[in-house]
């Protein structure tokens, strides 16, 4: 096992890893990767005007995982966490767990209080809430039927102290 490094940087290489880490989630459909990769080419295109900033875990120079995340607008100092992945094949081995870390540690040194991350109430994303209660957010709001109905959007917060 090769140590985890982190880069900040966002090079036109990243777009295909994001969407091969969207896709072997199994989690996201064609559009929700098709945004994902969005966010990365909206960084290469205006640099950090355009308000989205990246954390990538990479191991032996292959991406693992990442996060896309940034100050929220009209806020002092709330960030959203819009996007964590990490490749399927590696989960259980502590990665997500240390690029969150990593990434609040970053929103910290740019003066942020709090994060916010939304994801949704099917069964299927079970693992991704209990995730985040792990790494300490709590369940803020629940939007009922927000994605469809049977489908609500819940929200969490951490509290960056």
């Amino acid at each position: 096992m090769n140590a985890i490094n982190y880069r900040e940087e966002v090079a036109a290489q990243d777009a295909q890893a994001v969407r091969r880490l969207a896709a072997e989630s199994g989690m996201f459909n064609a559009d929700e990767a098709d945004i994902a990769v969005e966010l990365v080419d909206e960084r290469l295109a205006k640099g950090l005007a355009s308000g989205y900033r990246f954390l990538f875990a990479e191991e032996a120079g292959t991406v693992q995982g990442y996060t896309a995340y940034g100050h929220t607008p009209c806020t002092r100092s709330s960030f959203d966490l819009y996007w964590i992945i990490v490749d399927s094949r590696l989960k259980g081995r502590g990665i997500g767990t240390q690029l969150m870390a990593e990434t609040e540690k970053r929103v910290r040194d740019l003066g942020g209080t709090r994060i916010y991350v939304e994801t949704s109430s099917r069964e299927e994303y079970e693992p991704t809430r209990g995730f985040y209660l792990h790494c300490g957010y709590r369940l803020e709001a629940v939007l009922k039927d927000f994605y469809a109905p049977g489908d609500s959007l819940h929200i969490y917060v951490k509290e960056l102290t």
